[in-house]
Parts: C-alpha cells; structure tokens; sequence
C-alpha cells in the first residue's frame, strides 16, 4: 500500500470556503477554561436559534407572520408577530442546551426560570429588536448578555444572579438579519463577525477582529424629537450639520450600531423631557452593544456613566444611550457638561 502525505491543493479550483463559526469557538476555548465548554455549547445554541429566526424573517411576507400580533409587551410596545415567534425559538434553543439557568426577555414580564439544575449562565436577550420594521423590508436583530451566576449552581435562581452590572458579562452579541445574516459577538477577547451561507446552512468567519474607528462623521439619532432634547445635545446636532456629518438612522439599534462600528460614527438614543431615563433597555441592549463596542475600541455611556458600570435595579430598567466612535462620544459629553455648568457670575 502506497501512502502520501496530505498536501493541500493550492489551485484555483481549490478555494477556501473559510472558518465556521463552530470550528471558531472551538478553536477559542481556550480563551475561558473555567467554561467546560458549556460556553462554547451556549454561543452554539444561539447560533442555531438565530438560522431559524432568519428562515422565518425571509419568509414572513408569503407565510403571513408579518405585522402585529395583537398583545402588548411589559415594556408597552405592542408585539409583532416574528417577536413572538423569535422569542419562542430562543427560549426553546436555550432550554435544550442545558447551560443557561434563566433568562430575561424583552418580551417577558418575569425572570424565567429554566430548571436546568446544573445550568451555569443567565442569558437577557431581546430576540427581535426592531421587528416593527419587518412590514417594509427593513433590518432587524437579535441583541443578547451572557452572565455567569453567582449563587451555588443547583440551587434556586435568585435575583442578584440576574441583577448584575455589564462589566460582569462573559459574552454577548448580535444577529443582523440585513442583505446577508451577520452574528457578531465577544468573549472578551475582541470582536469577530460572522456571515450565515444559506446554502450550506452556516456562519462563516468574514470580520476577525473587529475594530471600530476612533472618529467617524456618521451621527445616528432621531431628530424628530429635537424638542424635548437638553440644550447640549442640540448644541451637539448643530455641531454636526455644520461640519457636515453625515444624518443616517434607520430606527433598528442593531443596524444603526453595526454600520457605525464598521464605519465610525454615533448611536444616540437620550434623555429626553418626554422619556427623562431613555428608552433602551439597559440588561438586553445597552449591556450587550456597549461590551461589544468597548471590545472593538469604541465607547458606550449614558451621557455621563460608563454603561458597564450601572447597576441594574429592575429587569426591564431604561438607560440614555452614546455609543460608538470613542471620539464622537467624548465629544457630544463635552457638550452636554458645557450645558450643565452653572453660569459664571
């Protein structure tokens, strides 16, 4: 019997297809060996969550699960029928797993409790962020924080166990269902985008590495509540008409973020006289883009307070939102604390 050595075949018919997310996270898990690769298992899950969600936001205009479902969330928002069914195929991805213990949902009113006795994380998530934009074929996502518990694994979950800063995440993510699937996420050691490839049903490394540019002169904010912003902030969006940035807003965090990431800008969601603590939400949103961004070199504050650092005090708590270029950021907070000093005498 004849042997040889395998050689790879360099011609050009011999195109590589490229790293899988799977083969990645293996390859990663060295970077959190206190995992046993539960981790690993629960980025897994998401993954595949997240493909069903796809098929079902690519199907929705022939299979009539566009539009609203007809019920209310806790936040007051009135639900759409992909929220529902994207928070049905996360919650059921998540419970099979068997690594996570319980979960916050934007669409849920309560902690739910898995009853994964040896389950070692909490997942908050918002399973479909911007599903109202589903009706007119615009982009939308999947926006989620993964923690490690903090009472004794098997035993009951507990409040503090979710209840917990973002500077404690040990990963966190998006899905952006766009012109292509992208899943970006970080384990806290930088931040690698994936690209899903429908045709052989797989994410595929198409970002390593992730970085986001210092400065950028793209400005993202809805300007159609101008009036009820504070003085520094106009002063701010003033600022930018006159160097003239660039107004872009599409009304889905998750595109809005992910296009500023690549290309350097600002998301701005504030504090304004109608909504005084912000709209976003701080556990499944804020957490999880501002981990990200800080990961990527960017920034995420409230306007005065890294986001990381504010400790939650309800599930579905709101935050004022600055994230993006750290520059940019640094900038429009200038202005806000000009509008705050008090008046020289």
């Amino acid at each position: 019997m004849q042997i040889k050595k395998y050689a790879p075949d360099k011609s050009g018919l011999a195109y590589s297809v490229g790293v899988t997310l799977d083969r990645f996270i293996k390859i990663k898990q060295e970077d959190f060996p206190f995992a046993s690769g539960e981790l690993s298992q629960l980025l897994r899950d998401i993954a595949l969550a997240a493909k069903i969600v796809n098929r079902e936001t690519n199907r929705a205009g022939l299979a009539n699960i566009g539009g609203a479902f007809g019920h209310t969330n806790v936040q007051g928002e009135e639900q759409q029928k992909l929220d529902v069914i994207a928070n049905i195929r996360f919650m059921r991805a998540l419970s099979k797993g068997g690594e996570v213990c319980a979960i916050v949902s934007e669409e849920d009113d309560e902690v739910i409790d898995l009853q994964n006795k040896s389950g070692k994380y909490v997942v908050a998530i918002d399973p479909l962020d911007g599903s109202s934009n589903i009706d007119v074929n615009i982009s939308i996502g999947t926006i989620f924080s993964i923690f490690r518990r903090v009472t004794p694994v098997g035993s009951p979950v507990q409040l503090e166990d979710v209840m917990q800063p973002g500077a404690n995440q040990v990963a966190s993510g998006y899905v952006l269902y766009g012109s292509s699937t992208m899943m970006v996420y970080t384990t806290g050691h930088g931040v690698n985008g994936f690209t899903y490839e429908p045709s052989l049903g797989e994410f595929f490394l198409s970002h390593p590495d992730m970085k986001a540019p210092q400065d950028g002169k793209i400005y993202s904010i809805n300007e159609g509540t101008y009036n009820h912003f504070d003085d520094g902030l106009k002063a701010y969006i003033e600022d930018c008409k006159r160097k003239e940035y660039s107004a872009r807003y599409i009304g889905s965090l998750v595109a809005d973020f992910h296009r500023n990431l690549l290309k350097g800008g600002i998301y701005i969601y504030p504090a304004t006289s109608k909504a005084p603590n912000g709209k976003l939400r701080l556990l499944y949103e804020a957490n999880a883009l501002a981990f990200i961004a800080e990961q990527a070199g960017a920034k995420a504050t409230d306007g005065q307070q890294r986001i990381m650092e504010i400790m939650p005090s309800s599930l579905h708590q709101r935050t004022p939102l600055y994230i993006g270029s750290t520059v940019m950021v640094d900038e429009v907070e200038k202005f806000q604390s000009k509008s705050m000093a008090p008046a020289s005498t």
